[in-house]
């Protein structure tokens, strides 16, 4: 049954090296969105443990231990969370994935776009994920994306296309100059592109580790026409919104650059 209204959270945390503290971290803050209302509760990338230490050491499938300590927290709050985690690849690489799972349903995505710029070089330790994931909770379509995938808007459009009305977009978004500024922008032009919510959830900041993207907060909830509707400032924090889905159907119907390809046309 679809939901008019929905209330989400974007939970914004500073995950340490230590996988067993920081599912605590995930299930105390889990609790209190949960007490808050939240239906969707969004962390933030590498939330199971944070950039800068060796990923391929700590990164457990899906089957392990931290996917199992979020599914349980997910079901006694009869909450979705979307959590930032990191998987074993073929080849010796991690991925890095995020677990959806809740109210009946789980879905999992590889980030598609690594983190090469700025100094940094993703690629050297994670594999890339090649496809775009929706999944659907409380009569709603939800797509997922992370991080660096802000910074390509195709990927926003596709999933506005297959339907999504809300994108969910855990991250650790690195300081320096001029990051504060991209990343506001980014947010509010790929709400738009999909012509979606989007719930943005960052690791709070925490003091720069060479290259390694650690957190600048800015967490944020934006409406399908770019609009902020909540933001975090830098500092852990949680943030819950309640939002109006029939606002997407109205956004789509009155700027309908989605329509072609939601209609069927020009896809092959």
């Amino acid at each position: 049954m679809l939901t008019p209204h929905l209330r989400v959270a974007a939970v914004q945390i500073s995950a340490s090296d230590d996988v067993e503290q920081n599912l605590a971290a995930i299930g105390d803050a889990a609790a209190r969105a949960a007490d808050a209302g939240a239906q969707v509760i969004v962390f933030p990338e590498a939330s199971m443990v944070r950039f800068g230490v060796p990923l391929a050491r700590h990164a457990q499938p899906l089957d392990g231990p931290f996917a199992d300590g979020v599914r349980a927290i997910a079901a006694e709050h009869g909450a979705v969370l979307v959590v930032g985690m990191f998987t074993p690849a073929e080849d010796g690489r991690v991925y890095n994935t995020l677990l959806a799972t809740g109210a009946g349903m789980e879905a999992t995505y590889d980030k598609i776009h690594l983190y090469d710029a700025f100094g940094s070089r993703e690629s050297d330790t994670v594999a890339p994920g090649d496809q775009h994931v929706t999944f659907t909770a409380f009569g709603t379509t939800f797509g997922l994306a992370t991080c660096y995938d802000l910074r390509f808007a195709d990927q926003f459009t596709a999933l506005g296309r297959l339907g999504a009305k809300v994108i969910c977009v855990p991250a650790s978004w690195g300081d320096g100059p001029g990051k504060a500024e991209q990343w506001d922008l980014l947010v509010r032009a790929r709400a738009m592109d999909a012509q979606a919510w989007l719930v943005a959830a960052g690791q709070a900041w925490t003091t720069p580790q060479g290259s390694d993207p650690l957190g600048i907060g800015r967490s944020a909830c934006v409406d399908p026409l770019g609009g902020v509707r909540a933001r975090l400032s830098s500092a852990e924090d949680l943030l819950v919104s309640a939002i109006d889905l029939d606002v997407v159907g109205d956004v789509r119907a009155r700027v309908p650059v989605l329509r072609p390809a939601l209609s069927g046309e020009g896809v092959r």
